[in-house]
């Protein structure tokens, strides 16, 4: 029977995790049962109980997990930074999002916000509070598409049909979606750049295979495979960790 490596992970980290599921499933005889969301909804389905043995979601939640027992922070490993920023459908007109003022006059235009749970993801908890600080939170609301993650959330966007459609999450969810474009990260006085890490359970079951899997992850040889997804280095820059 083929062993099972069980992973929860923030939609943030998708597209990396899948890209490097294959090679280590052939090295290492394993498969990896892999289910993906925001970190809210990750955070609910360990602690449901469900048998998980690495979770990868923001750095603050790993270190809230730490302490409340629920992972190894010993195995605790940075994967890197991760901006917020705007989309459209591959194809059409980039738009000027480099300051507040050409931010506002894009949305104000929009005739539909593409985004992920403003409840429990952190892009889509940021981007809502986005809206309120430019008055546009009411007066936008019947345009919400709101979806469970930011990769489902670009997915409908390059779906969708009709002009002067936006989208927001987190970027490797925008650089990992075929038919959408990265226009840039929000601009600076709106700008988040969350860690993400990832950590072996408490009660994982394959806790070996979990810590190889970070390394590959995280180490040397995914650097540039993350720097193309839009991970960016964990330096000393002043960083805003999100929920």
């Amino acid at each position: 029977m083929t062993t099972e490596l069980r992973v929860l992970c923030a939609g943030a980290a998708k597209g990396l995790v899948q890209a490097l599921s294959q090679p280590f499933e052939s090295a290492n005889a394993v498969r990896i049962s892999g289910r993906f969301g925001a970190v809210g909804a990750m955070q609910e389905v360990l602690l449901s109980g469900e048998p998980c043995d690495l979770l990868i979601v923001t750095e603050s939640m790993i270190a809230a997990l730490v302490g409340e027992g629920h992972l190894d922070g010993a195995t605790q490993r940075s994967i890197g930074r991760v901006r917020t920023g705007i989309a459209v459908r591959a194809g059409e007109p980039v738009p000027d999002v480099s300051t507040a003022a050409a931010l506002k006059a894009l949305l104000v235009d929009a005739r539909g916000l593409y985004f992920p749970d403003p409840v429990r993801s952190t892009a889509g908890i940021h981007f809502a509070d986005v809206l309120r600080r430019l008055e546009l939170h009411s007066s936008l609301e019947p345009l919400f598409h709101t979806y469970p993650n930011g990769a489902t959330a670009m997915r409908e966007l390059a779906r969708s049909q009709g002009p002067q459609l936006v989208g927001c999450t987190q970027v490797t969810e925008i650089n990992y979606t075929d038919g959408v474009c990265l226009v840039g990260a929000l601009p600076q006085e709106f700008e988040l750049a969350t860690v993400y890490s990832a950590a072996v359970t408490t009660k994982a079951m394959q806790p070996e295979l979990a810590r190889l899997f970070i390394e590959s992850l995280a180490g040397g040889e995914s650097a540039v495979l993350r720097q193309e997804g839009g991970f960016e280095p964990v330096g000393n820059q002043a960083t805003a960790v999100g929920r």
